[in-house]
């Protein structure tokens, strides 16, 4: 079953989403349809392809952790209504809820809020396949590797439905059938409203199954259709944390694949994950073991890893971020970030800029051209643009009650080792000496000093370290205990 979302709107009158479980196999104190994959929570991913449907009205079931769920579904998809199941009694009992004041007539689709591989396009052929059968119900189908959990698609011998049979209640020959009921349905509103309140609990769960409605209607002669579904994976349903993450490396290649079309170089996608949130120019190149979350973007030409993580960063043309790990920052067009280096919130790297091996910076800016090659903490400050942060530089930000910033201005030479006090500020040109700690500013076009006289006590190492292979080195260097005296 392939095809597009062509007229759509026009055969789709109501959808509902059920996504009232309590989710224990998770074994979390999130609820199931809220746990994270590709940087949207599970049920945001259905709704999201539920909405290119346009269904003239969307509701969802909620139960468990209704108070954590119904603000998520509204903030995904504000024009959907919850509904509210406080005692799971099954999924029929769910559509009898949600059918309860829905005035609606003509078709509704109904399908779990835990699937989350589910694409708009498959769900729009499915609609198209049932409106042009005029079928009163279809479903979704799939044909599975293993079908262990899953309710068997029961046939008779012309093909046709017959019944879906959960695995609780199925006999050992129909467990052996390995096409399986994907929780996907269309059905007449009329018809479905009808046979639902029939329903009853006659199984070994005790709940009202909405597979039962299917045999229902079949036997009075409604015409139902058994669609099978191209690729099985996406109908894959989450209850589990393996099952958690299956999906999402099947959702990671599927990202990937798409990005590598769009003119992408992913060296290898095995180990490369990328929210679908995440927006990547062509000619990006991305190294092995790379994480890309959140709103990230990065333009055409940057470099990425390898073994680097961006968290809500922009990247700029041409940059490079080398086994870095980089939050909620910006990134200048042509810059150089890494290797072992710590963006951290409220960073920003002008163009040209450098941010080297093993340095942290945080709520800074970064003037253009200017560099942090090594070894220093930038905190709370401001950098001008062609200055050069001197190795093993440290912005000393927190006098441990509150923080404070340090002004750069442009072309200034901070020295190795310079401890700068802050509040404090350097002005244009300026330059500190290496080893200085500046409490006091440092006025356009000074150095600032601020480190004791050198002294050199001479014959110390004879008299105080006697007997040992520095004193040696040194004697036979010419040093004498009288040097000293």
């Amino acid at each position: 079953m392939r095809g597009g979302n062509e007229n759509v709107s026009s055969q789709l009158d109501v959808a509902i989403v059920l996504a009232a479980g309590e989710g224990t196999r998770m074994k979390s104190q999130t609820p199931k349809v809220l746990h994270p994959i590709a940087g949207k929570t599970i049920i945001a991913h259905v709704l999201d392809q539920v909405k290119e449907l346009k269904a003239k009205e969307v509701r969802v079931v909620v139960g468990h952790a209704r108070e954590l769920v119904e603000p998520e579904v509204k903030s995904v998809a504000p024009a959907a209504n919850t509904v509210f199941q406080s005692e799971r009694n099954g999924t029929g009992h769910a559509v009898q809820l949600a059918l309860a004041d829905l005035k609606a007539t003509g078709t509704v689709l109904i399908l779990a809020g835990d699937t989350p591989l589910l694409r708009s396009e498959t769900l729009a052929e499915f609609i198209k396949a049932h409106a042009d059968s005029n079928n009163l119900v279809s479903v979704l189908t799939s044909q599975v590797p293993d079908p262990s959990g899953y309710g068997r698609i029961v046939r008779d011998e012309t093909g046709s439905i017959v019944a879906i049979v959960e695995e609780r209640d199925a006999s050992e020959e129909i467990q052996l059938i390995d096409e399986i009921n994907t929780g996907v349905y269309l059905f007449d509103i009329a018809a479905l409203r009808e046979s639902v309140a029939k329903l009853k609990t006659d199984n070994s769960q005790g709940e009202l199954y909405l597979t039962d409605v299917i045999a229902d209607l079949k036997a009075n002669t409604g015409k139902a259709a058994a669609i099978l579904s191209y690729d099985y994976t996406e109908t894959l349903g989450i209850n589990d944390r393996s099952q958690l993450a299956e999906c999402a490396a099947i959702m990671r290649d599927r990202i990937n694949d798409q990005h590598m079309k769009a003119g992408v170089t992913i060296i290898d996608p095995t180990t490369t994950w990328i929210d679908s949130t995440v927006k990547i120019e062509s000619d990006v190149t991305i190294h092995p073991s790379c994480a890309l979350f959140g709103t990230t973007t990065i333009a055409t030409q940057a470099i990425i890893g390898p073994r680097t993580t961006l968290n809500n960063v922009i990247v700029g043309k041409g940059a490079s971020v080398i086994e870095s790990n980089c939050t909620d920052s910006e990134i200048g067009s042509q810059s150089k970030v890494g290797p072992y280096t710590f963006l951290r919130a409220g960073t920003k790297l002008a163009a040209n800029s450098k941010a080297g091996a093993y340095v942290e910076i945080k709520n800074s800016t970064v003037g253009e051209g200017s560099k942090v090659p090594h070894l220093s903490y930038v905190g709370d400050a401001t950098i001008g643009s062609g200055t050069n942060i001197g190795a093993a530089t440290v912005f000393v930000n927190y006098d441990g009650v509150e923080k404070h910033r340090t002004e750069i201005g442009n072309e200034v030479r901070i020295g190795s080792d310079t401890m700068l006090v802050a509040p404090v500020i350097v002005g244009d040109g300026a330059y500190t000496a290496a080893g200085s700690i500046i409490t006091e500013n440092v006025p356009a076009g000074a150095i600032g000093v601020a480190r004791a006289k050198q002294r050199n006590i001479l014959g110390w190492v004879l008299r105080k370290r006697s007997g040992t292979k520095s004193a040696d080195a040194a004697a036979k260097a010419g040093a004498t205990e009288e040097q000293g005296s």
